[in-house]
C-alpha cells in the first residue's frame, strides 16, 4: 500500500539559515557580497544583485544568477564555490579602491575649500592691520 503523505521523499526543501546554522563560507560570502555591493551606493537590492551578477559573471565558469546573489546576500546558500568566493574577494576589493579614490577626491577638495578660506581670513588680517 502506498502511503498517504503527500511528501514528496526525494525533496530537500530549502529553509532559512538563522542564527549560527550557516557555514563560516556563507557567511563570508554573505559579508563580502554586502561589503562589494553596498545597498547605500545602489540604491536597492534589485541594483545590488545586477550588479554582483554583472561582475561576479566575468570571472566563473558557472552562471551566477540574481537568484544566487540573493540567497548569498540573505545567508541562505547551501554553499559557495571557490570561483564564486574569489570573485566576491575580487570585488571587494575593487569597492574599496573606488571607495579609497572618492575619499581622496573628497579630501582634495576639502583641502581646496579651506585653502580658500585660510587666504581669505589672511587677507582680511593684513587690511585690517593696514587701517589706522
Amino acid at each position: 500500500m502506498l502511503g498517504t503523505d503527500n511528501k514528496s521523499l526525494g525533496s530537500r526543501p530549502k529553509g532559512k539559515n538563522e542564527g549560527n546554522t550557516m557555514s563560516t563560507d556563507v557567511l563570508e560570502a554573505r559579508d563580502l557580497l554586502r561589503d562589494a555591493f553596498p545597498l547605500g551606493r545602489h540604491g536597492k537590492l534589485d541594483n545590488v544583485f545586477f550588479e554582483a551578477c554583472k561582475f561576479v559573471n566575468r570571472f566563473v565558469q558557472k552562471e551566477f544568477t540574481q537568484r544566487r546573489a540573493r540567497s548569498i546576500w540573505e545567508g541562505t546558500a547551501r554553499r559557495i564555490d571557490a570561483e564564486e568566493m574569489d570573485a566576491l574577494r575580487l570585488a571587494a576589493i575593487e569597492e574599496s579602491k573606488r571607495e579609497q579614490r572618492e575619499l581622496r577626491a573628497r579630501l582634495a577638495a576639502l583641502d581646496a575649500k579651506l585653502a580658500d578660506v585660510d587666504e581669505a581670513l589672511a587677507r582680511s588680517q593684513v587690511a585690517a592691520d593696514r587701517r589706522p
